[in-house]
């Protein structure tokens, strides 16, 4: 029955409308807010948002309620607060978890038993969340295998082909701030939800009436729900140990978790594989959800800052590499000293270094035992750098690179292309991957093969910053640099179409002093000539092969300099990916080649600040 009738909700409704008429709550609030008041569905929240009215907490309850929280790249991702459309809360959990229940039932119910697993890490309400998912799925006839205790988000991808099921559930914000948390949901292959699948579940997640729900202890008590955790543990410990190569151990390692889940999936596959003077850096040891001892309380392996302390206690304690994980251990950072001196300087590598040493490393590795064939591939994502393309022509193998951001691609490249011949996945955000036991980047097998690669190289003398500059020589001196234009809320919304269609119909004529030759768009798959007579007609536009996405490529007159454009499907901001390269013969040596790149990023990241700047 609707709200409208009652006097308190009438009362709230003509208070958000005098809000917005003052200009305190956008359009879309105020119609979102409505509803809460309004509509059966959201009668459990209605006290709350009329205490948030008659406080008039505008600010609060615009933030919640101007959107409806979206399903991006990797699930549905935002700010707790305990109402609102536009946030973590039981609602938009529930709907979440209510609307896959619905399509798998639909989609998969009358061919087989329906099955789902689930974990979670360590942030603010993250068993909740999860035993609430269990409560769901159960309750829609669904068997639920569940991670108990801390969990990787690479073990749940795991857990779903270990235990065959039809779908996955896990609680996390990978890297985010402390405020928020997610779900990310998982299809039958392990792979984060594709294509019409993820249209058909956000269809039902709109249209969720009704969340169905048992109470956890219940659901455990008579077998609904099963702890699978120490089963899984040893599964997932077993395959990852099959990606191993045979080499030196002999390094001694430091290992952050970064306050997440890191060292209970890393430390068994690190020990597994021979490495045994492993230490984790005890100021970040503690799982918090506060991330307490990071810079700016953000786990994220991309931010050098996160290294400072480390490197420190590193240089005074012997280590000769240290390796991170993000709070849900699906990503790899890492830092090394430059040279085999751990007493001198040392330097963090980019999530796009680390693919290349990786890429180089296993190909070389495949190379040497007889394993590698022209029907093997790699994959990466076009915002990653195109040096892994030329390191695969090397080594004979194919690269399949046309895909757009977000490892779920890089799962589905796998199993059209075929796993059997699958060799390495790699995105410039930090995500790794080898082997045909997950569909998603993976932590702690990407630190097992990093460490596996420092301790050859230091049985050879040599740093992975010295093989990188050789890497660096082979191939032309590559750089790259990600830009985050941050742009929260209704307005910044606002601003972010602004600027991508500015990109699109006004594109930017030079960057950092080279001419755009090309405007390559894949919202349409379209290339626009930017040296045509008349660049701004249709003349000048032809037809591209590719994904369809929203992302933008400017390309450069240099070849193998561009910058990419995409808003975040995870985040409230666009980003902006810069590559610059120099031919082999301009990389020989290095240093200059490093100074003239690095001027050239700057001018790339000057003129695109300006130019979004001006138009949002």
């Amino acid at each position: 029955m609707s709200g409208s009738t009652d006097p308190i909700v009438s009362q709230s409704l003509d208070k958000i409308t005098k809000a917005h008429e003052e200009g305190f709550l956008s359009a879309t609030a105020v119609e979102n807010i409505r509803n809460w008041l309004t509509e059966t569905r959201y009668a459990g929240y209605r006290d709350q948002v009329v205490e948030h009215i008659d406080s008039q907490r505008w600010k609060q309850l615009d933030d919640a309620f101007w959107t409806i929280i979206p399903f991006g790249t990797g699930g549905r991702r935002g700010r707790m607060y305990p109402i609102g459309s536009n946030a973590i809360n039981d609602r938009t959990i529930g709907e979440s978890a209510q609307g896959l229940a619905d399509y798998t039932v639909q989609t998969l119910g009358d061919s087989q038993p329906l099955s789902c697993a689930i974990a979670y890490d360590t942030r603010h309400k993250s068993r909740h969340f999860a035993e609430w998912c269990a409560g769901i799925m159960v309750a829609n006839g669904f068997k639920v295998y569940f991670l108990d205790e801390y969990r990787a988000t690479p073990q749940l991808s795991f857990a779903v082909r270990y235990k065959k099921c039809s779908v996955g559930i896990m609680v996390t914000a990978s890297h985010n701030p402390p405020s928020d948390n997610a779900v990310k949901v998982y299809w039958s292959s392990g792979a984060q939800v594709l294509p019409p699948h993820d249209e058909g579940i956000i269809e039902r997640v709109l249209d969720c009436q009704e969340i169905r729900h048992v109470p956890f202890a219940e659901a455990l008590a008579d077998g609904r729900v099963e702890i699978v955790t120490q089963e899984v543990d040893a599964a997932y410990l077993e395959e990852v140990a099959k990606c191993s190569f045979p080499g030196p151990r002999n390094i001694k390692i430091l290992f952050t978790p970064l306050h997440g889940v890191g060292a209970l999936a890393t430390l068994p596959v690190l020990q597994r594989d021979g490495f045994d003077d492993v230490e984790v850096y005890g100021p970040h040891a503690e799982p918090s959800p506060d991330f307490p001892n990071v810079p700016g309380h953000v786990s994220n392996p991309e931010n050098k800052a996160v290294f400072d302390e480390p490197i420190r206690y590193a240089q005074t304690h012997g280590h000769q590499l240290i390796l991170a994980t993000d709070p849900d251990a699906d990503r790899l950072g890492c830092a090394a000293p430059v040279t085999l001196d751990t007493t001198g300087p040392w330097a963090t590598l980019t999530g796009n270094q680390l693919g290349v040493l990786l890429a180089d490393f296993i190909l070389s590795r495949r190379m040497a035992s007889g394993s590698l064939t022209p029907e093997h591939y790699i994959v990466k994502t076009l915002v990653t750098t195109e040096m892994i393309r030329r390191i695969a022509v090397k080594y004979g193998v194919r690269c399949e690179g046309e895909l757009l951001v977000g490892f779920k691609n890089i799962a589905a490249t796998m199993d059209k292309c075929g796993p059997d011949h699958f060799v390495f996945g790699t995105e410039e955000s930090h995500g790794y991957l080898v082997g045909q036991y997950v569909r998603d980047k993976d932590g702690p097998v990407a630190c097992m093969l990093m460490s596996e690669l420092a301790a050859q190289l230091k049985s050879e003398g040599k740093s992975v910053h010295q093989r990188l500059a050789e890497l660096y020589i082979e191939y032309g001196y590559h750089q790259e640099t990600v830009i985050n234009l941050v742009m929260e809320g209704s307005e910044g919304m606002a601003a972010m179409k602004r600027l991508m269609a500015a990109l699109r119909n006004d594109p930017v004529r030079t960057l950092g002093d080279m001419p755009v030759v090309a405007v390559r768009d894949y919202s349409n798959l379209t290339l626009r000539d930017l040296t045509a007579v008349n660049p701004l007609d249709d003349s000048a536009v032809s037809s591209i092969q590719g994904p369809v996405g929203d992302l933008i490529i400017m390309d450069l007159k240099e070849s193998g300099n561009y910058v990419a454009a995409r808003p975040s499907g995870t985040e409230p901001k666009i980003k902006l990916y810069v590559f610059a390269r120099l031919p082999e013969h301009e990389s020989a040596d290095l240093e200059t080649a490093q100074a003239k790149v690095a001027k050239r990023l700057e001018g790339l990241e000057i003129d695109m600040r300006d130019f979004a700047q001006t138009h949002c």
